[in-house]
């Protein structure tokens, strides 16, 4: 019964190794000398100004979850996709009130402003 999970094992160990054989090589042929300009943080080319630590406003979070929110919702289209034809009428009303419900959050979420990027 263990047997069939010595692939798996194998692979693990396989993807470690090269892990570390990566990091080591960047460790030991890579440059060491640091210099100012190597220190100072690079943010999308333009020059840093103030601290690097700046508090984000919220609302690139809120847009974040709701990426994640409707990209999750839109995952359960697939399992419905491939099992439309046994699922018959029943299926195809269950898919229409799940996306009734998802039209609803999503105009809920551009009513409050939530889409809107500033």
């Amino acid at each position: 019964m263990l047997l069939e999970y010595i692939a798996i094992a194998v692979m693990i160990a396989i993807a470690t190794l090269i892990a570390f054989i990566a990091i080591g090589m960047g460790e030991l042929f890579g440059p060491k000398k640091r210099t100012a300009e190597k220190d100072v943080p690079y943010e999308s080319g333009i020059t840093p100004y103030g601290e690097g630590t700046r508090r984000m406003p919220i609302r690139f979070y809120l847009i974040a979850v709701l990426f994640i929110l409707f990209d999750i919702e839109v995952v359960f289209f697939l399992p419905w996709a491939i099992a439309f034809r046994q699922l018959g009428i029943f299926g195809l009303l269950e898919m229409v009130v799940f996306i009734t419900i998802l039209l609803i959050g999503y105009v809920y979420a551009w009513k409050k402003g939530a889409l809107e990027w500033e």
